[in-house]
């Protein structure tokens, strides 16, 4: 397993996490991406860390908090072997205060947390969304005092804007406060918008990509392919895909797919393991969340760390899933002298 350091942060992080939405299956649409138990669960963590992957990742909202439940009890024994992730944000809970980022509602949440996670401290805490009703310096000033309180160790954001992020950094950086130095990100082949603003503001300001769904919700798994029906017991058709279809440009998707076949041909290994791989090679990317419902789907994702796809290879990918980039970033791609884009190769 590699480690790679997040963001500005001195913490090594694997460049795989493993991801425990699939814990609980507390309602239709996260049964749809699985209903792991404590038994399981237990199994799938002590598989992870034997093959050196010790981040895991949650959220107070997966399964209503029965996510965090079933990792706390898996994690038994363990807790000073591994790193948690969780978050909050989202709705949760009832009453006029159960979502948010407001100071007195992260202080509830993070004391719900740890109590569900049967831990004494959270080692990165996301912010899940942004909350645009609440002040910045609120939430800073408040995950800046959990820290001081020793609760959690590290900050992060996740699907925030780019105005998000930038503003956070600079308020935080304005009163000395500790920094968001992790972004959990959706990224993929199948959708690369990331790579417009998010990743260059990545680089410049130290802020390491936390990437979900490489897969695309399961759609670069494998399943797919050109001129064939769609897979009936994939998370897509079972409505727990939370990537939109109209965010999917069809045509370009199975060019997608087509490269990815003909790479995965190439090197011996699945077209998943391929996508993965990609996305490990991508500038910013510190670490990729995996799900697995099972353990053979989780002994094959791990198999996509400890080889490279080549350059050429990469290149291929490239070109079969690129699409035209919106207003402001087609006009700055014009000059890119003044604008340069990633170092991706």
């Amino acid at each position: 397993m590699e480690y790679r350091q997040l963001g500005a942060s001195g913490l090594e992080v694997p460049v795989l996490s493993f991801g425990t939405a699939t814990f609980g299956g507390g309602n239709d649409f996260f049964k749809a991406w699985g209903s792991t138990q404590v038994e399981e669960a237990t199994r799938l963590v002590d598989i992870c860390l034997e093959a050196g992957l010790n981040f895991f990742d949650t959220a107070d909202v997966y399964s209503q908090g029965l996510s965090e439940e079933i990792l706390g009890k898996a994690l038994a024994g363990k807790r000073d072997k591994s790193l948690i992730s969780t978050k909050a944000t989202f709705t949760f809970g009832d009453g006029p205060n159960n979502q948010g980022s407001s100071r007195f509602r992260l202080i509830k949440q993070v004391e719900g947390s740890l109590k569900r996670l049967n831990t004494d401290y959270i080692d990165l805490y996301h912010m899940h969304g942004f909350d645009g009703n609440t002040p910045v310096e609120e939430t800073l000033r408040a995950l800046d005092d959990l820290i001081q309180s020793g609760k959690i160790r590290y900050i992060a954001a996740s699907n925030f804007s780019g105005w998000h992020l930038m503003k956070s950094q600079a308020i935080a950086d304005k009163y000395g406060w500790n920094k968001y130095v992790g972004h959990q990100v959706y990224y993929s082949l199948a959708n690369r918008e990331y790579e417009w603003e998010l990743m260059p503001l990545g680089l410049d300001q130290k802020v390491g990509a936390i990437v979900w769904s490489p897969l695309a919700a399961g759609r670069l798994g494998g399943k797919y392919r050109r001129n064939q029906p769609l897979p009936q017991d994939s998370r897509v058709a079972q409505g727990g895909s939370p990537i939109p279809e109209a965010v999917i440009n069809e045509e370009v998707f199975y060019n997608t797919i087509d490269a990815l076949y003909e790479v995965a041909e190439e090197t011996g290994k699945t077209v998943a393991q391929v996508a993965i791989n990609w996305v490990l090679q991508r500038p910013t990317v510190s670490s990729i969340i995996i799900g697995a419902r099972n353990e053979a789907q989780l002994r094959q994702n791990l198999e996509a760390v400890g080889w490279n796809l080549s350059t050429e290879q990469i290149k291929k990918l490239d070109q079969a899933s690129e699409i035209p980039t919106i207003y402001p970033y087609w006009h700055q791609r014009q000059n890119l002298k003044l604008n340069p884009l990633p170092k991706f190769y």
